[in-house]
């Protein structure tokens, strides 16, 4: 498809996704070739790490959540960086080539991980790298993508069914090419109706990985001590994590989505607050919400004002708090 051919992408202008293609024109079109499997999305405004040396796996291993030693090239990962109370404070989303560790994390955040990291090497022969200005993020909807120009592929089960392909930023117009193109809004819309939360837009201060869903997923219980385990560990083995992720189904007779971090509401009471939220081709108006444990799972909320229903992510009761389903819909 030449330039002249292909639909002016509508950028977004401010939200944690401005700079990029919010849509193409047509975002029920663009989900439907997600599932396809042949479209491919814009994340250049992501954030890039790299760590390299020979000490990397084991000094990652040794800070995250995530089980890293003996991780094979090619396998992709996701790792948490915790405060020492247990509070989610950077997620990266990474694979290791056999020579480096590349990751990704939300936009604006990888200089503030980068310099965490990076005070944290002490005599380990690691070398840490914030490549955000010279690396991009592009999603490929076929999860055994090929593509020559890329430094890094990852897929993993918080992927949504595809790839994310790591490459220089010069090449990323090559990179996405001819493919199908799908904005912000059909890519967020996926990974909502999925289950898949966002660190900062579906997370507060006070998230633990309990709460969101990323036990078994971004942390592995059978492993050594890392900064916040005694938290995740104690809530886990309890069975009472103070707060849980839900897929809030949205009344399709309002014009508008609930705002980031505005309340959930039942019966009058504040019970949890909105994340981020979108327009899926099937399901209609989504989002993900964090609300209180002891909340009816079958009580309908008020979201910004909207009424929404509730589908539970993170069981509130048993001690495995992983979500029922993972997938792509």
């Amino acid at each position: 498809m030449s330039d002249a051919q292909r639909p002016t992408p509508v950028v977004a202008e401010e939200g944690p996704d401005a700079g990029v293609p919010w849509h193409y024109g047509d975002p029920v079109r663009e989900q439907r070739a997600m599932e396809r499997g042949d479209a491919r999305v814009d994340l250049s405004h992501r954030g890039v790490l790299r760590v390299t040396g020979p000490d990397r796996l084991t000094w990652l291993h040794s800070l995250t959540t995530q089980h890293l030693l003996g991780l094979a090239p090619g396998q992709g990962t996701t790792v948490l960086v915790l405060s020492p109370q247990g509070h989610l404070e950077h997620t990266l989303y990474g694979v290791d080539d056999g020579t480096s560790f590349w990751a990704h994390t939300e936009p604006g955040a990888a200089a503030a991980a980068a310099a965490w990291l990076d005070s944290m090497r002490f005599m380990m022969r690691v070398e840490v790298a914030d490549l955000t200005d010279s690396v991009a993020v592009v999603w490929s909807a076929d999860p055994d993508v090929v593509e020559p120009d890329a430094l890094a592929v990852r897929q993993g089960a918080d992927s949504l069914g595809g790839a994310e392909l790591l490459v220089p930023r010069e090449r990323l117009e090559d990179v996405l090419g001819d493919a199908p193109r799908a904005g912000t809004w059909a890519y967020e819309a996926r990974r909502i109706a999925a289950g898949v939360p966002r660190t900062g837009l579906d997370t507060d201060a006070r998230t633990i990985p309990n709460e969101a869903g990323l036990i078994g997923v971004a942390v592995h219980l059978d492993k050594g001590c890392y900064r916040g385990q005694e938290t995740v560990a104690r809530v886990h083995t309890l069975g009472r994590p103070p707060r849980r992720l839900v897929l809030l189904l949205l009344d399709g007779s309002a014009e508008r989505l609930p705002a980031v971090g505005s309340p959930l509401t039942l019966d009058g009471r504040t019970v949890g607050f909105v994340g981020s939220s979108a327009r899926h081709h099937d399901l209609g108006p989504i989002a993900l919400g964090l609300v209180k444990r002891n909340v009816d799972v079958d009580a309908t909320l008020l979201a910004d004002g909207i009424a929404a229903g509730q589908e539970a992510l993170v069981d509130p009761e048993v001690g495995l708090h992983v979500r029922p389903r993972l997938g792509v819909r």
